[in-house]
């Protein structure tokens, strides 16, 4: 019998995303599903997800006010691909421009109370589709951080094991310890040992510290996590729980991130024939109105502009590049401080310098395609996909090796990559200008990312592995049978 795996998740590509959990939730999961694994999603029920919800039923409705739910249904019907879903349909919650922030930026006032409910529903699925119970509850971030918290509430022993994903540390779920009654968290969880992290309710925390297991998306992010510079509080609770955390690094979905047939870009080619990205550098350079020639190395940034992401670096190395002919392109939104520091820099360098605020996925693959390199000076990066879109692309990434970036980008072989701030991210450029100018040796590292399989079929590999270990770790528990291998999976 194939494990049945409850997949919850606050966003999936293409419904809703402001970072790599969209896409994220848009691929492990089918290629589970190919692997045997029965696989069915818990989303919110954003308008875009219930306007693309096939065969959708109502299993139950909510008359009770508890977690503030009255009047909202859970549905149970699939998606376009195929892919099982339930999606709780809360309007007053989840019918919002954003699904986490306001219009002015902030962080919506009941946050603890949409995701809370989401968390609580998620853990007694079984109840309200009582044809169906997973084994695996496989939550993440800290939007899904009380499932594990409301699964150590129920007694029965045949209840579903909990995991969670920690995709980005820095987000933990932080809210006032008065509002654990709305929660429906009782005292005996708001304890060091539970739900209380320094007087508020720390979602990511009480995910970590209840999950059966808990697993991250590199496996250097993963020890980086027990280092007081990386784990931003919770260093200590993940050593303590260092037996049960696990690294595994992202895939990236190949049948829209592949150069052969991506249909947002000007040209499509391959690692056999490389003559398509310069259609597509010529296209990129116009579409940003840029007058520099084509002939220069062309660079690229694709990112939240946040202080994480090292752009202050990159806004301290560029304008000696800049100077010398290197142009860039940028794509992002996110710190205003930052937004307003490259908006000088771009009317500094009109000719070299090209600024887009704001996201646009179409053209998040044109730069991709278009540019030489991509550079990501991230001060810490869990995992990242832009690297590994950019070597499908035979685009060179020039990364900062931390996280997932040290794990999937081989200096001088596959991009470049350097430890330390924004003079040696500039030596690091100077060093892949000097390969740019040699065109067969940057044309052998081309073809050496590209060849590389970042297909997230390698991942689900490792994540099925994960959930038959646990299943059957619960499964011993069950039958009073002790578990003593003793090992720990960091390194998967």
């Amino acid at each position: 019998m194939s494990l049945r795996i409850l997949y919850a998740t606050a966003e999936l590509y293409p419904y809703v995303k402001t970072g790599g959990l969209g896409d994220v939730a848009a691929g492990l999961p089918p290629a589970l599903k190919d692997l045997g694994a029965e696989m069915r999603y818990l989303l919110p029920g954003y308008p875009a997800v219930l306007g693309e919800l096939k065969a959708g039923v109502v299993i139950h409705e909510f008359t009770e006010d508890a977690l503030g739910l009255q009047g909202a249904r859970l549905l149970r019907g699939h998606l376009p691909d195929g892919l099982a879903a339930y999606v709780l349909d809360a309007p007053r919650y989840f019918h919002r421009n954003h699904p986490y922030l306001t219009e002015s930026g902030r962080a919506w006032p009941d946050n603890y109370l949409r995701f809370g409910a989401f968390c609580h529903v998620a853990a007694h699925m079984d109840r309200y589709d009582r044809w169906w119970q997973a084994d695996i509850i496989h939550g993440h971030d800290w939007h899904c951080g009380l499932i594990p918290a409301y699964l150590s509430l129920r007694t029965e022993e045949a209840k579903p094991a909990g995991m969670i994903t920690i995709h980005n540390i820095a987000y933990q779920g932080l809210f006032p310890a008065e509002k654990s009654k709305e929660l429906h968290i009782p005292p005996q969880l708001m304890q060091t040992e539970g739900c209380e992290y320094y007087g508020k309710i720390g979602f990511l925390k009480a995910g970590i510290h209840f999950a059966d297991a808990v697993t991250t998306v590199s496996p250097t992010y993963a020890q980086e996590l027990m280092d007081p510079r990386f784990g931003f509080g919770l260093e200590g609770l993940l050593r303590r729980r260092a037996d049960a955390l696990y690294g595994i690094i992202n895939g990236i979905d190949a049948r829209i991130w592949d150069p052969a047939s991506d249909a947002d870009i000007p040209s499509r080619y391959t690692a056999r024939r490389l003559s398509g990205k310069t259609a597509n550098k010529r296209a990129l350079l116009k579409e940003y109105g840029l007058k520099n020639p084509q002939k220069n190395m062309l660079a690229g940034i694709v990112s939240r502009l946040t202080p994480q992401k090292g752009i202050y670096n990159a806004i301290e190395a560029l304008p000696v590049f800049l100077e010398k002919g290197l142009s860039v392109v940028i794509l992002g939104t996110g710190d205003a401080e930052i937004e307003h520091s490259l908006e000088k820099l771009a009317a500094r360098y009109p000719r070299q310098l090209g600024l887009r605020i704001g996201y646009d996925e179409a053209l998040a693959h044109r730069i991709i395609a278009g540019a030489d390199a991509v550079l990501m000076p991230s001060a810490f990066e869990p995992c990242g996909l832009v690297q590994l879109y950019a070597q499908r692309y035979g685009t060179l990434p020039i990364v900062q090796c931390v996280g997932g970036l040290a794990d999937t980008v081989q200096d001088s072989v596959t991009g470049f990559s350097y430890q330390g701030g924004a003079s040696e991210l500039a030596a690091t450029l100077q060093r892949a200008l000097h390969v740019w100018q040699t065109k067969k040796a940057w044309k052998d590292i081309q073809r050496a990312g590209m060849a590389q399989d970042w297909s997230w079929q390698n991942a689900a590999r490792h994540y099925l592995t994960l959930y038959e270990a646990t299943a059957s770790r619960r499964q011993k528990s069950r039958n009073g049978i002790k578990d003593i291998s003793g090992t720990t999976h960091n390194h998967i």
